[in-house]
């Protein structure tokens, strides 16, 4: 399982729907509005991570 970095929600990452490549990594997110936020400011997410 991997967790969604907006919400912290788990996601399975072989059903997952939403994905999206930052730095080489692919994250793993539970709606389109998680995955859209991210893409906006990754780093904003990931601070800390």
């Amino acid at each position: 399982m991997a967790v969604d970095p907006v919400c912290k929600m788990d996601v399975d990452e072989a059903t997952a729907k939403f994905t999206s490549e930052y730095k080489g990594k692919t994250y793993y997110f539970c709606a389109p509005g998680c995955k859209k936020l991210f893409e906006r400011d990754p780093e904003a997410y990931l601070k800390g991570a």
